[in-house]
Parts: structure tokens; sequence; C-alpha cells
């Protein structure tokens, strides 16, 4: 075999080895396609203003303590999960007027916590106000 057909079968046999190394490297580094795939609506939920569950799923309970404000328990945990929340149609009517808002937040290990507001009812209307909402839980 001469020098440089060596040569050759050498720089080949190490840029697949340096190749093979550096694909290790980074399939470890960042998630694969299935990886990224992987993740899943876990739970999810619509309520009506009044907190009754309209439709859901891995959802075990809701307790509506206030105004505008709940607490939905999961059969799931949430640690590392997206909360996702929108704020609903009452039937194609709106139930309350100008802007509304939603904030979804993890209580413990599997409950949620959700605000719904209207921040800019005019008159005495309470920014906090109940309003049918969705939920959704992606891990």
């Amino acid at each position: 075999m001469n020098a440089s057909r060596r040569s050759a079968i050498v720089a080949a046999a190490l840029a697949l080895t340096v190749g093979g190394a550096v694909a290790v490297s980074s399939a470890s580094a960042e998630p694969s396609r299935a990886q990224r795939a992987a993740a899943v609506t876990t739970a999810w939920a619509k309520v009506a203003a009044n907190g009754q569950v309209l439709g859901g799923q891995g959802i075990t309970g809701i307790n509506k303590f206030d105004i505008g404000r709940y607490n939905i328990t999961t059969s799931s945990g949430l640690n590392g999960c997206a909360l996702l929340g929108t704020i609903n149609t009452n039937g194609g009517n709106d139930p309350g007027p100008g802007s509304s808002s939603i904030l979804v937040g993890q209580v413990n290990g599997n409950t949620l916590f959700i605000r719904t507001a209207t921040p800019s009812a005019g008159g005495t209307a309470a920014v906090d106000s109940d309003r049918p909402f969705s939920i959704n839980v992606v891990c």
C-alpha cells in the first residue's frame, strides 16, 4: 500500500471517529426530535365561570373559592410541565366588558391555581371576575 493511500485511509478513519464522537456528544447535549415530540398534554379542562368542568382529561377536582379564583387538581405531577390558560367565551358571548386575563400557576405537585380577571372593567366592577376558561398541562 503506498503512502498516499495509507494517509487517505487514516484520514477517513479519523474523520469517521471524530464525526462519530461529535454526533454522540451533540445528541446528548440537545434533545432529539423524537424526545421533543414526546411532550404530550397530560391534563386539560374547559371550565365554566361558576367552576363547573365542561370537559377535560386528567382532572380529579376543582375548587372555586373566591371571585375569579379556582384550584384544579390533576391526576399527574406538574413539575417541569408547561401550564397554559386562556379565557373562553360563554357560548359565543363575551361574559364581561373590556379585556380579560388569566393567571395559571402551580400550587404543589398536582394542583393548579387559576385567577381570571377583567382588568379594564369600568364602574364599580371588581378586577377579579368569574370568567370561563380552558387550561392545558403539557409535559
